[in-house]
């Protein structure tokens, strides 16, 4: 009998170190970076259900930079923070819509974010081989089915509702601007903030305006906006956005540097400073988002 004591109090034991491993290990877990389909089957008006092709990588990128293309199966991968303020950032990445920028312009953001305590996810949008006017439809529609995703599962992302933002780089900071900007930005749709990182093409050269459909109104968010002078993609779209939200009194702040061109992500790059632009964007968050 006192043999059988012995066994059972060991084994106990053992058991109670093994409840912590555990737990730390489902902790763990649950920090971990994972992707979610925004659609059970083919999204509206696809046959196929492709996740993405991966381009060959460029010789002159280091580190190298993944684009995905042929995408019809859009999908959001979540970066949970470890220690969650419940403010949360749903990423566009940009590439002209042909392909997505997973890394450079999404995961590397959202890493950054969770290291401010903001969960963070990644919108792998639907490509298109054609680039025309109509290239952004899909993409955003792609961002709604993720923003009502996201508020269906907020409490399992452990994210408040009214702390929820969007940032778009280049072509998904033109979906962005066509996000916030528009008569939908109400109601299950909206977000509290914006931030566009040097967005593509929200310039009109032949009207000297904003692109036609973008509706900017007292009801938009705060926006955070970057750009370059030397952006091929002219920043003058970036400081007319700024300059109508500010005629509507709606909270917005913009940086324009000198030189960086486009594309850098949060990259540094030789003989200019726009790599500054995350730690800016870090205060404005905080300032805006402080409680």
């Amino acid at each position: 009998m006192l043999s059988l004591i012995r066994v059972t109090s060991i084994s106990i034991r053992l058991l109670s170190l093994a409840i912590p491993i555990l737990v730390m290990t489902t902790a763990a877990k649950a920090t971990e970076p994972h992707r979610i389909r925004l659609w059970e089957g083919p999204a509206p008006g696809e046959n196929s259900q492709s996740e993405g092709t991966p381009l060959p990588r460029r010789a002159n990128e280091d580190p190298p930079v993944i684009r995905l293309s042929e995408i019809t199966a859009p999908t959001i991968t979540v970066y949970p923070a470890a220690e969650p303020n419940g403010t949360s950032v749903l990423i566009l990445p940009g590439g002209g819509f042909r392909y997505v920028v997973t890394n450079k312009e999404g995961s590397e953001f959202a890493e950054y974010l969770n290291r401010l305590g903001v969960t963070a996810f990644v919108l792998n949008y639907r490509t298109s081989n054609q680039r025309d006017n109509t290239s952004w439809i899909k993409p955003l529609a792609d961002a709604h089915r993720a923003i009502q995703v996201i508020r269906e599962r907020a409490e399992e992302f452990r994210i408040a509702p009214d702390r929820f933002g969007v940032a778009g780089f280049s072509a998904g900071g033109q979906v962005a601007a066509r996000l916030v900007a528009s008569n939908e930005q109400s109601g299950a749709g909206a977000v509290a903030f914006a931030m566009l990182i040097y967005p593509w093409n929200l310039y009109d050269s032949t009207t000297d305006a904003l692109i036609g459909d973008l509706a900017i109104t007292k009801d938009c968010p705060p926006v955070f906006l970057v750009h370059t002078t030397d952006d091929s993609s002219s920043s003058l779209g970036s400081t007319l956005f700024y300059a109508e939200l500010r005629k509507h009194s709606v909270p917005a702040e913009l940086h324009v540097f000198a030189s960086g061109g486009h594309g850098y992500g949060m990259r540094a790059l030789p003989e200019t400073h726009v790599h500054q632009w995350p730690e800016l964007s870090a205060f404005w968050l905080r300032t805006l988002t402080a409680e």
